[in-house]
C-alpha cells in the first residue's frame, strides 16, 4: 500500500466486521524500541466479551502490547485487527475501542455528567439520546446521585467508575484498561475488582485488561496471558494458570510458592518424583519429560506443606510471622528453605524441630533452571 492510499484509508471510517467470535487479534507483532524487543512476534486473540488480562512483571511488554491493540504505538511487523477490522494503520481516535488509564484524565471544570457526556457530544447523538444513555450508565456505575459534582468533590473509587462510565457510554466493542485500579488503596482496590467484573458481566464488551498485581487477574479474569521478556509464557483461564504453571517462572510469578532444586528418582505417565535432599522426596506432575538422574525445578506452594511438630530429628523452624488468616512459617531443611501457611493457633516456633508433608496434587515439576 502506499503512502497516499493508506492515508486516504485513515479517512475512512472503521466499520464493525461480521467475525463476531474474535473480537481482538495481533499476528506476528513486533515492538521495537532501539535496540530492545518489547513485544516479540507475538500472536494473541481475545473473543467477544472475554475478559481478557495481561499479567507480568515490569518491562514484560503488556502495557505496550495494550497500546499497540490501542494505536498508541505502532507495530514494527505484524497486524492488529479489532472488530473484525484491520486497524494497523488506523490511528487510535478511528478505532472502534475505548481505553481508560491508570490516571482517569478527568476535565476539572466539567461536573461529572458533563464528563460523561462529552464524548457523545462530538458523536452527532440528539440530546435526549445522549441523557438517556448518561442516565443509564450512572445508574450502572452507582454514581446516579453524582451528577452534579466536580472531580475534586469525589474519591478515587468515583472518579474511577466516572472515567468507566465516560469510556462505556461510547458503546465500544473493545474497553481496554491500563492498571486502573493502580493509584486505589487496598480496600478499594479488592472492592473495585468485584465491582468491574459486575460492570463486565452487565455491559457485554470485550475487556482487555494490563496489570502485574497476580490478585487482580485471579480475581476477574475469564482468561489470563502471563508475559515475559515480550513473549507469551503462558495462556489459560485462572484455574489453569495457578493451578498448573507450565513453566517455573509462572509458578513463581502466580501466587506464593517454592521453587526448589533436585534430583529426579522415577519417572512414568506424567509423574515425577525428585529427590530434595534434607526436605525429602515428593512427587508431582510434570510436562518436561523428565528422566532418572536429571535436575529438576519443584514448585510447591506453602498452602500445601503439612507442618508436624517432633522432639527427634528434622527440619527447623526459622521464622514464624502472623499473616492475618494463617502463619507464615520459614522452614530451613539442610540447604533448603521453605515457607509454609499453616493455620493460626498452636504451631511450632522458631527453633523447634519439624517433620513436613507435601500434598503432591499440586506439586509440580519443571527443568532445571540453566546455570
Amino acid at each position: 500500500m502506499t503512502d497516499a492510499v493508506a492515508e486516504k484509508s485513515q479517512d475512512r471510517p472503521v466499520e464493525t466486521g461480521s467475525d463476531s467470535a474474535v473480537s481482538v487479534s495481533l499476528r506476528n507483532a513486533v515492538k521495537r524500541y532501539g535496540d530492545v524487543t518489547a513485544v516479540d512476534h507475538l500472536d494473541l486473540e481475545a473473543k467477544q466479551g472475554q475478559f481478557l488480562t495481561l499479567l507480568g512483571p515490569s518491562g514484560c511488554g503488556k502495557t505496550t502490547t495494550l497500546r499497540l491493540i490501542g494505536g498508541f504505538e505502532e507495530l514494527d511487523e505484524g497486524r492488529v485487527r479489532v472488530a473484525g477490522q484491520d486497524v494497523t494503520r488506523i490511528p487510535p481516535y478511528r478505532r472502534p475501542v475505548t481505553t481508560v488509564f491508570q490516571q482517569y484524565a478527568l476535565f476539572p471544570h466539567l461536573s461529572v455528567r458533563k464528563n460523561i457526556e462529552y464524548g457523545l457530544k462530538h458523536g452527532g447523538l440528539n440530546r435526549k439520546e445522549i441523557d438517556s444513555r448518561v442516565t443509564e450508565m450512572m445508574g450502572l456505575m452507582e454514581i446516579p446521585e453524582m451528577g452534579d459534582r466536580r472531580p475534586r468533590q469525589l474519591s478515587g473509587g468515583q472518579q474511577q467508575r466516572v472515567a468507566l462510565a465516560r469510556a462505556l457510554v461510547m458503546k465500544p466493542p473493545v474497553l481496554l484498561l491500563d492498571e486502573p485500579l493502580g493509584s486505589l488503596d487496598y480496600k478499594l482496590r479488592k472492592g473495585m475488582q468485584f465491582e468491574l467484573k459486575r460492570i463486565h458481566r452487565e455491559v457485554g464488551a470485550t475487556f482487555v485488561y494490563v496489570t502485574h498485581d497476580q490478585e487482580e487477574a485471579m480475581t476477574m479474569s475469564d482468561r489470563i496471558i502471563v508475559m515475559r521478556d515480550g513473549q507469551i509464557e503462558q495462556d489459560g483461564r485462572p484455574k489453569e494458570i495457578f493451578d498448573a504453571p507450565k513453566t517455573s517462572f509462572v509458578a513463581d510469578f502466580i501466587g506464593d510458592t517454592n521453587l526448589v532444586d533436585g534430583t529426579v528418582t522415577d519417572s512414568r505417565d506424567g509423574f515425577v518424583t525428585v529427590d530434595l535432599g534434607a526436605l525429602g522426596r515428593v512427587r508431582g506432575t510434570s510436562e518436561a519429560g523428565l528422566a532418572s538422574g536429571e535436575r529438576a525445578r519443584v514448585s510447591i506452594r506453602p498452602t500445601d506443606v503439612r507442618v508436624i511438630a517432633t522432639k527427634g530429628q528434622g527440619a527447623v523452624v526459622t521464622d514464624a510471622v502472623l499473616a492475618g488468616t494463617h502463619i507464615a512459617m520459614k522452614i530451613k531443611a539442610g540447604e533448603n528453605e521453605v515457607t509454609a501457611h499453616v493455620p493460626r493457633g498452636s504451631s511450632p516456633s522458631p527453633g523447634e524441630t519439624v517433620l513436613l508433608e507435601v500434598e503432591s496434587e499440586r506439586v509440580r515439576v519443571f527443568e532445571a533452571e540453566s546455570e
